[in-house]
């Protein structure tokens, strides 16, 4: 079995139904539909070209896209030539693109004409001059090229289970991005358990205007359809009137986002005199950072529909999830999937009981091996038992609910606070701060203290002017001393990836 293979099963059911609805949302391009059978056609044509210009298994083809038909054209071309998808983030410029470029050795780059200028400051002169780029608008050039190629028509090669299917690049927010390698069979056990574990159904309808380069819209969202049979309706961005609009009147069955769009939607929601009838929409679905308790209560309080949390990583696809039938706990990521196994260990790495706070392991089909040419990195990022299995250490602080299961995430090991011996997990103050009236957001960073090694600072956005004095006074009353921030920064934005994930490390340290 690889993707191509599961591909098939959701496409053999109805092959001449919608698989992918595409709108710009900002209402810039026409509309574009395409069936399965017309995907699938597509997706043979490319990958055979792909063949022709010598791309052979186990090379990687890169996509510096946005989120267009044409990127899953060229995703699923990539799989049927057995190929190596490596996606890449639009927002990425000269160094990034050239650590990416350089590192994965792509043999084909794909981009967009507006992406040109970015590469031709790199291309030659930091990236290999044999890297071969093809633009989507060229499409039907390339392709008659690809056609009078003198090379002789060979069947296109089958991958297997184990075989490389992506090459995901982190976000590198503590240093250089690196690539996770994801076989066919580490995606599938990914997709297989959330087709399970969320009732998906050939019916349903996916809104998705997450970027397709990142895994929870990749991996989550369009894979799954596509196992499926579902149809994506797939927008270039978030807008927000298009996205209440179509969710209103019927448009989808299920939608995924990343807390920013949730605190969006609430703010537009809030402001309405009669809240808009979501009836239709069966599952909301949040990921790729925590959701602030206060965003999930009041999202379910203003459409009577609560969100289901869930838990995912480049290198693991997803691991944990609040239930579909079931009681979602905000704040919670739930409890592990289908095939994943989680412990919770101390800094020696021994098994700490339910309700004590530890770094979160990893193991099961769906996580990664390795990443990509770094086999140092590699050796850091796993632990063996006493029994000799390999656990992946995730860098994520974790405590786990004595009564319900639920595990419940306090941040990234490297953001820990320690402040005179003690812990302090900046997710507990961040989620406290934005309580208190007119703080929009919060992110809380530990900088150096002469008396107390490391002192909690909190970046607030504020959506009216806030007494620091007042703050403190409630700050007190909801937390323990020596979690209190010592210094309070009020900015207009925190620092984001694409996917919203706040940027730590481009907060001032110290200053």
């Amino acid at each position: 079995m690889n993707l191509t293979n599961l591909f098939a099963i959701g496409r053999e059911r109805q092959p001449d139904k919608t698989a992918i609805e595409f709108k710009d949302a900002r209402g810039a391009l026409a509309p574009q539909q395409l069936s399965f059978a017309a995907l699938q056609r597509t997706a043979q044509e490319w990958a055979a070209a792909f063949v022709r210009m010598g791309v052979q298994k186990g090379d990687r083809v890169a996509l510096y896209l946005c989120n267009r038909p044409e990127f899953v054209i060229a995703y699923l071309a990539t799989l049927e030539a057995g190929a190596v998808m490596v996606p890449i983030n639009l927002r990425y410029r000269r160094r990034e693109l050239s650590h990416i470029l350089n590192d994965a050795e792509p043999a084909l780059l794909i981009i967009e004409e507006a992406q040109r200028p970015v590469l031709d400051e790199i291309v030659g002169i930091e990236v290999g001059p044999g890297l071969k780029v093809l633009s989507v608008e060229q499409v039907d050039s390339w392709l008659d090229e690809a056609d009078k190629s003198e090379s002789d028509e060979a069947a296109l090669p089958v991958a297997r289970g184990e075989d490389p299917a992506l090459i995901m690049y982190t976000s590198g927010t503590t240093g250089t991005s690196k690539g996770a390698v994801l076989s066919h069979n580490h995606v599938l056990a990914t997709v297989t358990g959330l087709l399970s574990a969320w009732a998906w159904q050939a019916d349903d309808v996916l809104l998705l205007p997450l970027p397709l380069f990142h895994t929870h819209g990749l991996v989550v969202g369009l894979h799954c359809a596509l196992a499926m049979g579902a149809t994506v309706r797939l927008r270039t961005g978030f807008d927000a009137d298009e996205t209440v609009s179509t969710l209103a009147n019927g448009g989808a069955s299920l939608f995924f986002a990343v807390p920013t769009i949730y605190t969006r939607l609430v703010d537009i929601l809030a402001q309405e005199s009669e809240a808009p009838d979501f009836a239709d929409v069966r599952l909301f679905c949040s990921g790729s950072a925590p959701l602030p308790a206060e965003t999930h209560n009041a999202f379910e309080r203003l459409t009577g529909k609560r969100i289901l949390e869930r838990y995912g990583m480049t290198e693991t696809g997803m691991n944990f999830s609040n239930p579909y039938a079931g009681p979602r706990v905000a704040g919670t990521v739930g409890t592990p999937l289908p095939g994943v196994f989680a412990r919770i260990v101390d800094a020696e790495g021994r098994d700490l009981p339910a309700g004590e706070e530890g770094e979160l392991l990893l193991r099961g089909s769906n996580v990664f091996d390795e990443y990509w040419r770094a086999p140092q990195k590699t050796a850091e990022s796993f632990v063996n038992d006493a029994l000799g299995i390999r656990w992946f250490l995730t860098g994520d602080l974790a405590r786990m609910d004595p009564q319900t299961g639920y595990v419940t995430l306090l941040g990234r090991r490297h953001e820990l606070i320690i402040s005179g011996g003690l812990n302090i997990y900046p997710r507990e103050v961040e989620e406290m701060l934005t309580t208190f009236p007119g703080i929009e957001e919060a992110a809380v960073i530990g900088e150096a203290d002469a008396e107390w090694g490391e002192a909690p600072v909190a970046y607030l956005v504020c959506s009216c002017e806030v007494d620091e004095a007042e703050l403190e006074r409630y700050c007190r009353g909801q937390l323990a001393s020596y979690k209190l921030p010592r210094r309070l920064r009020f900015v207009e934005a925190l620092p984001r990836n694409a996917m919203g994930k706040v940027q730590k490390h481009m907060l001032v340290r110290g200053g």
